[in-house]
């Protein structure tokens, strides 16, 4: 994939950042009463990748004037070499703006994960262009990748239409569009038509399209895999008829990647990719690996294959890079990786646990 070679961002992306408080030592929500804080979105996850391994890159989010957890959002986000810009809203009292609160514990054996949202007022819903300078960061800055989350298109409509005039300006300036569908349930609920097209728009102007099965299915409404027993390695020829019928709805697409997993218990899972790029697949067939908290693994992998596009490889290193950052960050309580450096990520690959002195 060629990029552009002149830039100042590797990456940039919209979100809504908010806190996630997670419960210590692995209990449920419902008996813990200590909690650990940390800054979270799914976008900023996929931007700690590349921003941990050395290069630039820029948030375009939206702050809570005055508030200690923006404060907080902020310091977080300078400590793990993430530039960022938006607006101050005032709260407007109370009942007013806030930033997101993620509530999830990490499940233990056949315990099950559990994630609660507490989204409302959510100060990230009023992302919009007029608040930024698109001309500026995709003309004048420029970017390599622009990524763009199924989670912030679904926001409000402002944000689906940020999304969308974002992907024409990068576009229109050389700049790669990268689209990961992340469809939610539950925020599709009685709004199934106006984001159907959102999500089309965003995966028209898209060089690539990252999903899993139930992605593709339900953002874009393409015809899912057909079932093929419980084995993951067994159902790849359906993953690749369903990811055909994508190219063929989506033929500008150049990068479409799958990610594969099932579930054995809440700390095993077989973990897998498909990738197709320039008419030739790639896979990295589903192996065990251990999860500490499974939340952010999507991400990690996300984060890890446009690092490994922007670093130019051949193709055939991207899914095998990215299947160890998103395996790697499932070994760490946060939902975000922070590789030290890139042989610890090719190590993980090669199934290497040994101890480096």
């Amino acid at each position: 994939m060629q990029l552009k070679s002149d830039y100042t961002y590797a990456l940039v992306a919209p979100t809504s950042m908010g806190v996630r408080i997670t419960p210590f030592h692995r209990q449920p929500v419902h008996t813990s009463n200590l909690y650990v804080m940390q800054a979270t979105s799914a976008e900023s996850n996929v931007v700690n990748i590349s921003a941990s391994l050395g290069m630039r890159v820029k948030l375009l989010t939206t702050f809570v004037k005055d508030s200690e957890i923006a404060m907080f959002i902020k310091s977080e986000l300078r400590r793990r070499n993430i530039e960022f810009e938006g607006p101050e809203v005032p709260q407007g009292g109370p009942w007013g703006f806030r930033h997101q609160f993620n509530i999830a514990d990490s499940g233990y054996g056949m315990r099950g994960p559990r994630v609660l949202n507490d989204r409302a007022g959510e100060v990230g819903r009023t992302l919009n262009s007029g608040d930024f300078d698109i001309d500026r960061i995709f003309g004048t800055e420029g970017a390599a990748i622009l990524h763009l989350s199924g989670l912030i298109a679904a926001l409000s409509l402002n944000t689906g239409q940020f999304c969308i005039d974002l992907a024409k300006a990068a576009k229109r300036n050389g700049t790669k569009v990268s689209f990961d569908l992340n469809y939610r349930a539950s925020f599709w609920v009685n709004r199934k038509d106006e984001l159907r097209d959102i999500f089309s728009q965003i995966a028209s102007l898209s060089d690539i399209l990252i999903g899993n099965e139930e992605d593709f299915q339900l953002a874009l409404g393409i015809e899912g895999p057909e079932a093929g027993g419980t084995d993951l390695d067994k159902k790849t020829d359906s993953f690749k008829q369903m990811i055909e019928r994508v190219r063929k709805t989506y033929p500008n697409v150049s990068v479409f990647a799958n990610t594969l997993r099932q579930v054995q218990n809440a700390n095993s899972h077989l973990w897998g990719c498909i990738m197709l790029h320039d008419d030739k697949w790639y896979i990295t067939e589903p192996r065990e690996i251990p999860v500490y908290d499974r939340i952010g693994g999507g991400d990690g992998f996300v984060g890890g294959l446009l690092y490994a596009i922007l670093k130019g490889w051949e193709p055939e290193k991207w899914p095998q890079f990215a299947w160890a950052t998103g395996a790697l960050v499932v070994t760490v309580p946060e939902d975000y990786g922070q590789p030290v450096d890139e042989a610890q990520v090719w190590s993980i690959y090669k199934g290497n646990a040994r101890v480096k002195r």
